[in-house]
């Protein structure tokens, strides 16, 4: 279920990890796919290391799963263990449409890594959880994104990635909820999981490179065709390119379906496993105070026809803080993207639409918001969801520009930009895929 087509007689200039250091995590060499290096790293133990939140603020780091903490802990690995897969899976066919060499680079780069952290996940349902954490491992592989009969865990990981313009997204936003979670177990009291996610988030810092940079490429070429035609955007799509409207489309959709990712926002869930020391805060250190008794979070909800502001203890509201961490560093992405566009003197901006909208999990599930956050009717929603989302035929004017790959390495897809530098020093135009002989 790994990427179709360049697993054989293809080798690719990837980052292999030799070693949990710098020096080892950033090997560079060419290798054929099925020989990448699928090996267990873990950041470096930190001595005496203790519990850095919740009820056990204080207490030394555990080694091993206490027995009271364990399916909950067991169902967090599963739950992040899954998604892994679940997006080489979802991005398979891509290279069939690659915009460039580079960037079939970078996606069996992401491939490759997203992989190793299955393999990651797996290593602590062997070595934690005994024969229960290698059945659930195995249940990893019998699961298949978009199975109709057995489908991932969570909703985004089903969706279809149609197009690289979905890649892109996906990557920004996705695999940054991702980075959050990651960050969450990364302070967990479970000292090989924080060990392990702590190696992870180094390789993820690349994916969501990937994604941000890719949307910005897209969005500078974009420019360039709108201002060859004054301005005109519905001339964008006539030059071959990807119009604003459909970008915008397409961070509506793939941010709201990356925010159902964080889970409800009143949580007693998310209480217990802070509580109990199994998921933190993001970046926890930076808090003063770890044990979040006292304090209380302001929620917005939409009850009878009107919005109201309700105060929930804080530990019930850990997603939501979580959420909140991602929202803010989303719109530093999206802020970088319209200065892209300002600097070709074009009004237009882009921008995230209110977490209310487009919600599948939560407390604004059953109801309907438009981008802006206001509540629309139910009527309203069918007669406008083609202008909010995208449309079959927006799928179908991308599927219309991305038919073919590009392999030539000096060449570059009509409808985005080369990037400003290449992979390990060298120029973006680099024989990043070589065909055996």
């Amino acid at each position: 279920m790994g990427p179709e087509g360049f697993q054989d007689s293809h080798q690719v200039y990837l980052r292999t990890a030799i070693g949990a250091d710098a020096e080892g995590w950033s090997h560079f060499a060419f290798v054929r796919m099925p020989e990448y290096r699928w090996g267990i790293f873990l950041a470096a133990p930190e001595p005496h290391r203790q519990i850095g939140f919740g009820d056990f603020t204080g207490a030394p780091a555990w080694q091993e799963v206490p027995g009271e903490y364990r399916n909950p802990l067991r169902r967090l690995v599963i739950t992040q263990g899954d998604t892994e897969p679940a997006s080489v899976e979802q991005q398979r066919l891509l290279g069939h449409s690659c915009p460039s060499i580079y960037d079939l680079r970078n996606l069996l780069q992401v491939n490759v890594e997203e992989g190793r952290h299955l393999w990651a996940m797996v290593h602590i349902l062997h070595s934690c959880f005994g024969r229960d954490g290698r059945e659930e491992a195995e249940a990893m592989l019998e699961r298949r994104s978009s199975s109709v009969d057995s489908p991932r865990i969570l909703a985004a990981f089903n969706e279809p990635v149609r197009s690289w313009l979905d890649f892109f997204m996906f990557t920004m936003f996705t695999d940054r909820d991702g980075k959050f979670q990651l960050l969450a177990l990364s302070e967990s009291s479970l000292d090989p999981l924080s060990r392990a996610t702590r190696f992870m988030l180094q390789e993820e810092a690349h994916h969501m490179f990937v994604g941000e940079s890719g949307i910005m490429r897209v969005v500078e070429r974009t420019a360039e065709l709108m201002r060859e035609a004054k301005g005109v955007a519905e001339d964008v799509r006539r030059g071959g390119g990807i119009d604003l409207p459909t970008i915008q489309k397409h961070i509506n959709f793939w941010y709201s379906v990356s925010l159902d990712l964080f889970g409800g926002e009143i949580s007693s869930n998310a209480a217990n496993y802070f509580a109990n020391g199994l998921k933190g805060r993001a970046n926890e250190a930076r808090y003063t105070e770890h044990r979040a008794l006292e304090g209380i979070y302001s929620l917005e909800k939409f009850e009878g026809g009107r919005l109201t502001v309700e105060e929930i203890p804080l530990r019930n509201a850990m997603n939501e803080a979580l959420r909140d961490a991602y929202a803010k560093e989303c719109q530093r992405g999206v802020d970088r993207w319209n200065k892209v566009i300002e600097s070709y003197g074009i009004s237009d901006r882009l921008f995230l639409p209110h977490r209310r909208f487009n919600r599948g999990i939560g407390i604004y599930a059953q109801d309907h918001f438009d981008p802006r956050g206001n509540p629309v009717s139910g009527e309203e929603w069918n007669q406008k969801r083609d202008e909010w989302l995208p449309s079959r035929s927006d799928h179908d004017y991308i599927d219309s520009i991305m038919n073919q790959p590009i392999l030539d390495p000096n060449r570059m897809a009509h409808w985005i930009a080369p990037p400003k530098r290449g992979i390990d020093g060298k120029p973006w135009n680099y024989e990043y895929v070589r065909t055996e002989d």
